[in-house]
């Protein structure tokens, strides 16, 4: 049928069902997932879309934060957030660009660093450190359930009709 469509011309029809068939089309989802494969956190993720990783700072007790994105199926880190030069918080030159809060802190913009492999292993930190994840204005604390355990979090392809 392929070929009457491309020999005559005249079956255009066919064709036209052919690309209005329902196909598999992947999306992206932000998985947190315990070491035995128990899921923690889910979150849809549309490419454009971020979230973030915040975290109390330890000494301090600010929050910290590590934003991502999907970029085209990829994570990418895009920007982390500050508060203070407190212990083990710096800004690395080449790697973004350095930029005041306004507030005494400042942001690391334009990091654009994708994560190898499109997942990392965290182990969030017990008590008040407190490692959650934002994606928007849901919130889910993967220390208040995961406390020092590893955690894997990662952005991925998910199918759907």
């Amino acid at each position: 049928m392929i070929g009457a469509i491309w020999e005559g011309g005249s079956k255009v029809f066919p064709l036209l069902a052919l690309l209005l068939l329902p196909v598999s089309v992947g999306a992206e989802a932000l998985t947190a997932t315990r070491e035995d494969g128990t899921e923690i956190a889910r979150f849809d993720i549309p490419e454009g879309k971020g979230w973030c990783v915040l975290w109390n700072h330890s000494v301090q007790g600010f929050t910290v934060s590590d934003c991502y994105e999907n970029q085209a199926g990829r994570m990418v880190l895009v920007r982390s957030h500050l508060p203070d030069f407190a212990a083990g918080l710096d800004h690395i030159p080449g790697r973004g660009r350095q930029v005041t809060d306004g507030q005494g802190g400042y942001f690391i913009l334009d990091i654009d660093e994708p994560v190898p492999g499109n997942a990392y292993i965290l182990r969030p930190g017990a008590g008040p450190v407190n490692h959650r994840l934002q994606v928007g204005d849901r919130v889910v604390s993967l220390s208040a359930v995961a406390p020092r355990e590893r955690v894997r979090i990662a952005l991925e392809r998910t199918e759907s009709q």
